[in-house]
Formats: C-alpha cells, structure tokens, sequence
C-alpha cells in the first residue's frame, strides 16, 4: 500500500525566482562585458564570463523546475521531480568549465603581459555586481529552502559564488590602482576560479548522491524508526527492508511492517495508513508505501519490547536493509513488482479519499 504524498514546492513561485536570475545574470553581463573592454582587466572579463555560466544555469534551472513540477505520467509513474537534480548537475559541470577558461585567460595575461585601465569605471561596476548577486541569491536560497528545491539551490549556490568572486575582484582592482602591480589582476582572477572549481565540485557532488539514490540522512531515517516504534501499542511489532532515497524534492520510503498475530486486514490496512501521514509529516510529504506482514516474519533480534506506557521500544540502533537468505531476495523482487503496481494505481486513482481497498 502506498500513498502519493503531497505535491512538492510552489512551482510558479519557483518559476519566479529562476526568471529573476536569469534577467539579473543578463544585465550583468552586459555591464562585465564593457567594463572589461573598457578597462582591460582580464579580471573583469572572467567575472562577464562566470556571469554567462551563471546565465546557462539559471535558463537549464528554469526549465527544470517547470519540468518538475508536471504530474507524472504513463512513462515516468514516479513523476518527474529528479530533472532538479541532473539540472543541479549540469549547472556544477557548469561552474567547473567556467572555472577551466578562466584559469586559461589568467595564465595567458600573466605570460603574454597587459595593462589594466579606467580602475574607477571597472570598481563601479564590480561593486554593482556583487552587491546584485548577494541580494538575487539571498531571495533565490530563500525561495529553495522553502520549495526544498535542488535546482534552485545550485542556482543561488551559482550566484553567492559570483558575488564573492565579484568581491575578490573588486579587492584585486583596489590594490592595482593603489600599488600599480598589474600582476594582481591574473592573479587575482586564478584566486577566484580556486573558489568556483570548489563551489562546483560541492554541488556536482551533492546532485550525484541523489542521482544514484543514495539513503536518506541518518536523521531522517532515525525520525521514520520514532514514528514506526510510537504504533507500538497498536499492534505493530517490528518492520525491516526500510528503503529511502530522494528525487528532487520529494523523499521516497519503503518499508516491510510486521502486526501481532490476531490483526484484521482492515486494522493493519488502518494503522499502515496513520504511519504513512505520521513519516509524511515528518519528511515533507514523503511518498511512503507498506508492505504488510503477520507477526512471524519479524526476524530474531529485531523484537520490540513492550514499554510502561503500554508503547513499544526498538533494539538499538537503526534497522538494516535486509541482506539474509534467497528467499527474501525473491520477496523482495515481488514485492518491487507489487509497489509499482500500487504505485501506478494510486496515481490513476487519485483523489482526496485515500480509504481504498488495499493489496497486502
């Protein structure tokens, strides 16, 4: 049995926020980019050119998000919410070729040589555009944290980073007009591609994890034990094969629940469904499917033992997936077969009433 959860984050709102980043990255790239011809800083003209990396994310960001939030359809029965993280990806991948041209542009100053010109114009237009991007990225964070929104999240990651190398540069054409070094351009310029390589690299790291369905965080995991053991007193004696992972926004949870001997369908059907809004409520929403199971199933060392207050508590720690004999790996095959069929089910019939019928 399981339940579709709640629709993840405000999509126009998220919409909104992509389109603010990619009017603010263009204006801004406009302003780098004649500044940089006007001044010669090669500082400058990397910052034009982060700025048009930043621009590509915000646009793939963009689409993600509206891709996202569509229902999910005959060819994607879990929906499309994981395209937030390919989008976060891409936009890491993003960073690290910005990172790679810079390096190039400042390497070649350093050797061929060059002047830096007009420091005032170019500080001006600097200072406008870290003091732009820290507050376009404060709004879109902002905005991410409330839709849990991984795209958004790379996006905003994107901008914070340009403000601060936006900063650095500003600092670099300071100490030029003040000292006459024109050395400290490049080199400054090699400063900020070191801080966007690891920025990419963070956020190529954290989308891949989900990509590849990695489990949830122990706190989260730790939180769905609370809920499960707290139905102790209902009938639930132990439940084991938990499985999480996440796409997008929306965490996905599944799990094997053992009831004491004596339990009606219609009761565990009952209880099994109070579990499900208790760990939704708790991960945002999270699509939680059961499978139900009679008490002898629960395996040795795994029992619960009755509290004073009539609950249930667990053995320590938090339950392992279960690895043991062949024959649970072929449940655990049929029982793959029988959750997507419920899944696709549900999906079909969707609707506020959720007292249907369930296949245990």
């Amino acid at each position: 049995m399981g339940t579709g959860g709640v629709q993840q984050g405000d999509t126009p709102r998220k919409r909104r926020a992509a389109a603010l980043s990619i009017a603010s990255n263009l204006t801004l790239i406009l302003l780098k980019l004649v500044a940089g011809a006007v001044t010669g800083s090669v500082a400058i003209v990397t910052e034009a050119i982060h700025s048009g990396i930043d621009l590509i994310a915000s646009v793939v960001a963009y689409f993600s998000v509206r891709k996202a939030g569509e229902p999910a359809d005959e060819t994607h029965r879990y929906g499309h919410e994981k395209i937030e993280n390919l989008a976060a990806a891409i936009e890491g991948m993003l960073i690290l070729v910005g990172s790679g041209i810079i390096v190039f542009a400042s390497v070649r100053r350093l050797i061929v040589g060059g002047s830096v010109d007009h420091l005032g114009f170019g500080i001006v237009v600097v200072g406008v555009s870290a003091a732009a991007n820290l507050a376009v990225s404060a709004l879109i964070a902002r905005t991410a944290r409330a839709t849990d929104s991984p795209a958004l999240t790379g996006d905003a990651a994107h901008l914070r980073t340009d403000a601060y190398t936006s900063l650095a540069v500003l600092a670099g054409l300071a100490l030029v007009q003040i000292t006459g070094a024109q050395w400290l351009d490049p080199v400054v310029a090699l400063l900020v591609a070191g801080a966007i390589v690891t920025a990419g690299v963070r956020l190529l790291t954290g989308s891949s994890r989900v990509l590849v369905d990695e489990a949830l965080p122990e706190p989260e995991r730790a939180a769905i034990h609370d809920e499960v053991v707290a139905f102790g007193d209902r009938g639930v004696v132990g439940y084991h094969k938990l499985r999480t992972r996440r796409a997008g926004a929306r965490r996905y949870v599944d799990l094997h629940l053992q009831f004491e001997a004596g339990t009606s369908l219609e009761q565990a059907h009952e209880i099994a469904h109070a579990i499900q809004d208790a760990i939704a409520a708790r991960l945002q929403g999270a699509d939680v499917l059961i499978h139900l199971e009679p008490a002898d199933r629960v395996r040795p060392g795994t029992e619960w033992t009755r509290t004073e207050g009539g609950g249930a508590a667990g053995p320590a720690g938090l339950p392992q997936v279960d690895r043991g004999r062949a024959g649970d790996r072929e449940d655990d095959a049929r029982v793959a077969d029988v959750a997507a069929g419920e899944q696709q089910d549900d999906a079909d019939q969707a609707g506020p009433d959720r007292d249907q019928p369930c296949d245990a």
